[in-house]
């Protein structure tokens, strides 16, 4: 288990201080996450990487010389917001381009991608190559949908030198791109991992017993089997990895070069996996492969999981060259730099523009208030409901979204009662909160309660009336906007299976004359039992996709948590038309 913390909450943003104040010779804190601390004389491509924390070294740990220029830094296991991303990409760059790069998974994918659209509007040339080398989290011919691992490493430093080798923009995408083709991983774990205050894992395994191809973020394996000797592991991870379907076209294995990566996810000893490694470097051998640059350690990992991963990065000439070449950060190092040619950077701007708020008419701000009543009594609900959402998150996902509802919520009441004593209508009001709970609480949660709450303020307006028809259109335009932005359906298992029934049903009610309490009640009750029916369905989309009969039985907690969030807004609605 996670033996040191304060406060649960904070153990992220706490983190990230002391490692700065550990490592400010390679890194600086920035809103965000962390940027270097040095520049080379030369502007070069910025390579900006990023994920969910509990993963040291990655992400902060991978920023130097040769490698990233700069990290967003989510929350525990939550992909760092799109302000966060933006952020730490804008006070990376160099004026020769941008390349994000990050493991692939949904709300990174979001948050990240959100990030770039903002970056290139305003003639920033942003690239984004996602890294996909996990082989348990899709089949081969759907590699684009397989998660990325400890095959970041991989990734991230051959970007890293193509930009430091002074690649323009084109050619350290196409580096990159290489690079992840001719990556692949597959990952073990003896037990799960446990989240700082947490009382029991995200998952378990039998004792005795090894779970296959879990994921870095807790994601329990969908596969279990008896625990190995270290010679048998290392046999399970040569059969899997080198078969035809996972040998990167163009490559033949007798005679090909490859590093392998050996990496251990937080409680495994160094000892045990030289023992593994001593097994994988025989095999990969025997089989005609020419060993390049090994690596074993700590480099990917969990938290406080007992677990193995085995990277094989297949090398060309060039790969081989980038994979080489010098890197200085906190905590990979290889070759010689020359400290000498690096520049300590100045003061580094990272500060945020005051919010200017529009003007707004009496209406807008009598409804602004009821909005903030409403988002009191959403933390109230979300703070008695956090640890059960976490629960029911870890059956088949992650176990982070109930912390991240808490964190997002109270941040958007935060900054919507900073809004309202401004004198903000509806609409600002909602863009403050909208902008404070994607900013905090990160994830794919906090990227849609993020454009829920924005897109039904954008349709509230600051100088009309509220009324009943226009919060029935903005909550259905917020439908719409988390559907083509998020990419889910109906039958996906995700919060828009009772998004979609609340949304249709409020609109209809309100349509028919219903007042908007009884329009908000019967769209409630209609939310709430497409939330429950979500138990009876396989999940189509995000992290629980890879484990789809672990999910049966257990309703989608973003659904859980919208219905408990419209029933908590129905009784501020109530109070509000009676007074």
């Amino acid at each position: 288990m996670t033996r040191l913390w304060n406060e649960p909450e904070n153990f992220a943003d706490e983190m990230i201080d002391g490692f700065v104040r550990a490592n400010g010779r390679w890194v600086r804190k920035v809103s965000g996450g962390v940027t270097r601390s040095t520049r080379s004389e030369e502007p070069t491509v910025s390579l900006v990487i990023g994920g969910g924390s509990g993963h040291y070294p990655a992400f902060g740990g991978l920023v130097g010389h040769g490698l990233a220029h700069g990290a967003a830094m989510g929350n525990l296991f939550a992909s760092p917001s799109a302000q966060q991303v933006e952020s730490v990409a804008r006070t990376s760059d160099q004026g020769r381009g941008i390349l994000l790069s990050y493991g692939n998974y949904a709300g990174d994918v979001l948050h990240f991608t959100e990030a770039q659209d903002k970056l290139r509007a305003e003639g920033i040339d942003c690239r984004t190559v996602t890294v996909t080398d996990d082989i348990f989290s899709a089949p081969a011919d759907e590699k684009e949908r397989r998660r990325g691992i400890a095959g970041d490493l991989t990734v991230f430093k051959v970007a890293g030198a193509a930009a430091a080798a002074g690649y323009d923009i084109d050619g350290v995408e196409r580096a990159a791109i290489l690079a992840n083709d001719r990556t692949r991983s597959m990952g073990v774990a003896f037990t799960g991992c446990t989240l700082p205050g947490a009382d029991e894992p995200l998952f378990s395994v039998p004792e005795g017993r090894m779970a296959i191809g879990l994921g870095i973020h807790g994601e329990p394996g969908i596969d279990e089997v008896d625990i190995p000797t270290a010679d048998g592991l290392a046999e399970l991870f040569i059969e899997r990895l080198l078969t035809d379907a996972e040998i990167p076209a163009g490559v033949s294995v007798d005679g090909a070069r490859v590093v392998p990566i050996l990496n251990g996810l937080g409680s495994v000893k160094n000892e045990e996996l030289y023992l593994v490694f001593s097994r994988v470097a025989g095999l990969l051998e025997a089989a005609g492969a020419e060993i390049v640059d090994p690596q074993v350690g700590e480099f990917c990992t969990s938290f406080d999981m007992a677990g193995v991963s085995l990277t094989l990065l297949w090398l060309d000439d060039e790969l081989e060259t980038l994979w080489s070449a010098p890197a200085d950060t906190p905590a990979f190092r290889t070759g010689s730099v020359d400290t000498g040619s690096l520049v300590q950077r100045g003061d580094i701007d990272d500060s945020v523009a005051d919010e200017v708020i529009p003007e707004s008419s009496d209406e807008s701000r009598r409804a602004a208030t009821i909005i903030v009543s409403a988002l009191e009594a959403i933390v109230t609900v979300i703070d008695e409901n956090a640890d059960e959402l976490g629960r029911i998150d870890a059956i088949a996902g992650d176990g982070d979204h109930g912390i991240g509802m808490k964190r997002g919520s109270h941040a958007a009441i935060v900054a919507a009662r900073e809004s309202l004593g401004k004198d903000a209508g509806a609409q600002s009001v909602l863009a403050s909160a909208a902008d404070a709970w994607s900013n905090r609480g990160g994830g794919t949660s906090g990227a849609i309660w993020g454009v829920i709450l924005r897109t039904v303020g954008e349709n509230l307006g600051n100088t009309t009336p509220v009324e009943a028809a226009a919060v029935a259109t903005g909550v259905s335009a917020a439908r719409q906007a988390v559907m083509d932005f998020g990419k889910a359906s109906v039958g996906d298992k995700t919060m828009v299976d009772a998004l979609v029934p609340f949304a249709a049903t409020l609109d209809d009610h309100v349509a028919s004359g219903d007042t908007l309490v009884d329009a908000w009640s019967t769209a409630s009750a209609a939310a709430q039992n497409a939330a429950d029916a979500t138990a009876d369905m396989m999940p189509g989309m995000g992290r629980a996709r890879s484990h789809g009969e672990k999910a049966l039985g257990v309703a989608d907690p973003g659904a859980v948590s919208l219905a408990m969030i419209t029933a908590a807004v129905l009784e501020v609605l109530r109070g509000a038309s009676n007074h």
